[in-house]
């Protein structure tokens, strides 16, 4: 009988997982490879980048965030002519990299693709055709409407999309138009379940959640993982537009709610929370509004104080600290405003 495990159930395998563990950046997720295990997501990603145009004369710079990042480079190093990994931050140093080694392909997340592009074109003055880009790959994130359009005709490159495991960054699918599904790397590798019940989808359901089921997997063979990502059914295997539970998805890195609620529980005062998350621009932006049960702690900057720094502790990505101004009377439950309109709520039970 499988295994339906989650994010969370991962997370608390830390302890006895053994081999490579691929951790994301709060430990919420802790993916093991064994040897067998490291070099199948090597070549799924591989794969990827060669169905996304990279080939033996391609260089290729790859602009993700751990664990993402070595994995992709390690597996764009033998497909290509040469492969580098520059993070994720820093549009210039970005554009100074991909100049000096002269690189083909960019692999990138969508919102760090289109920063990239709308800083070349109103910070740093600079023509993105210059760059000579003949692929861009993008993966981690739900891209915005028009995302690969858009990069395609600015950077004149062949732009695709991979699906990447959330829990360790490999390669496990991919597109090359917005209006495609995704064509798995590998049979067997992707399915959909119900949202309510560790089941096959329903293909009337209307939505589903994209599982993960690595039969060849070393430790977790016998497993489904519920990646958290959510899509509308239709022909194939959509690509993820939603996702649900206890984890939210921000500029690629899974934020993990349950932690907020102990940070801030730890707190004095504290009578609930509200975390608005927004891509008003090119990239996500996230904010935490917290509301005391004391009106003599609204303006407290200490109190404000010790918030952001417990809020800094849980993750590296930025998230602003604002207080309400209003006072709750009792305390509430903490909750999330999407306006990307990507997360769907924290119990899979109310959607079903």
């Amino acid at each position: 009988m499988a295994r339906w495990l989650t994010r969370d159930d991962l997370g608390a395998a830390a302890h006895s997982a053994t081999g490579l563990l691929l951790v994301s950046p709060d430990v919420s997720s802790v993916f093991p490879l064994g040897p067998g295990d490291r070099t199948a997501a090597g070549e799924l990603t591989a794969a990827a980048l060669r169905e996304s145009g990279a080939g033996g004369n391609d260089r290729v710079v790859v602009a993700l965030a751990e664990p993402a990042g070595a994995l992709w480079t390690d597996a764009a190093a033998g497909v290509a002519r040469a492969a580098a990994c520059v993070g994720p931050r820093g549009r210039m140093r970005l554009h100074h990299a991909l100049s000096a080694l002269k690189a083909s392909t960019l692999v990138s997340t969508p919102t760090g693709a289109m920063d990239f592009l709308a800083r070349l074109h109103l910070e740093f003055l600079l023509d993105p055709l210059d760059l000579g880009l003949r692929n861009i790959v993008l993966t981690g994130e739900i891209a915005s409407k028009g995302t690969m359009r858009h990069l395609a005709g600015e950077f004149g490159a062949r732009v695709t999309e991979v699906y990447a495991s959330p829990f360790g960054g490999g390669a496990l699918a991919w597109r090359a138009a917005e209006e495609d599904p995704l064509t798995p790397l590998a049979d067997g590798l992707l399915g959909l379940a119900a949202l309510t019940k560790d089941d096959v989808a329903d293909p009337e359901a209307g939505l589903a959640e994209l599982v993960i089921t690595p039969h060849a997997h070393s430790a977790l063979g016998d497993a489904v993982l519920r990646t958290g990502q959510v899509a509308r059914t239709g022909a194939g295997i959509p690509a993820p537009a939603h996702t649900v539970g206890d984890h939210v998805l921000v500029r690629g890195v899974w934020l993990a709610l349950p932690r907020i609620e102990k940070a801030l529980s730890k707190i004095d005062g504290v009578a609930g929370w509200e975390l608005s998350v927004s891509r008003q621009g090119t990239l996500d932006a996230a904010v935490l509004t917290v509301r005391f049960s004391r009106a003599s702690l609204v303006g407290n900057p200490m109190w404000k104080s010790r918030i952001e720094q417990s809020v800094r502790a849980l993750t590296p990505m930025a998230i602003g600290v604002e207080i309400a101004q209003d006072v709750a009377e009792s305390a509430a439950p903490g909750t999330v405003n999407d306006l990307r309109g990507h997360h769907l709520g924290r119990d899979r039970a109310l959607l079903g």
